[in-house]
């Protein structure tokens, strides 16, 4: 598994771990006359130097990723067929661009699916998946794409 994949606290504790260890093992090398305990902790103070660097470049590389993943678009798809799983619509929109998430409406009472979900892509990937698949036939179903709706504020809702 990647070190990206962990949060950021536990990449900086191992980041400082293994500059530590590595800090240990070259004051062996060189024969340095120090107890292996000043030897330890000169190599986590050198490692917590050394880590808010690697964070703080984490973090623009993370800013630099969220920036792309900022401009994306929600898509409505209606008339999926029952049948169709989230890999399946993952499948068939991934044609057109990077899907970065499939969500398939189910009931709430009975958990079978209702025939429609939403798509997250980025914005021109997007708009090439609504050219190429509204109205397009799809295991015998005729799909509706298009770009979804803001989520409506339940609370100011007036039933009448």
């Amino acid at each position: 598994m990647k070190l990206s994949n962990y949060p950021l606290l536990l990449q900086a504790a191992i980041c400082a771990l293994v500059l530590a260890v590595l800090g240990y093992l070259v004051a062996q090398a060189l024969d340095f006359q120090l107890d292996t305990e000043v030897i330890f902790a000169l190599g986590l103070a050198v490692g917590g130097f050394v880590v808010p660097l690697i964070v703080r470049r984490s973090g623009s590389v993370a800013a630099l990723n969220e920036s792309v993943t900022a401009d994306t678009r929600t898509l409505y798809v209606g008339n999926l067929p029952y049948r169709a799983n989230e890999a399946a619509v993952r499948d068939l929109f991934a044609q057109f661009g990077q899907v970065v998430s499939v969500r398939l409406m189910k009931d709430k009472v009975t958990g079978k699916r209702r025939g429609f979900g939403f798509i997250e892509m980025p914005a021109p990937d997007a708009e090439r998946a609504i050219a190429a698949l509204n109205d397009k036939e799809y295991q015998q179903r005729t799909l509706k794409v298009r770009e979804a709706n803001e989520k409506k504020d339940r609370e100011n809702e007036v039933d009448i």
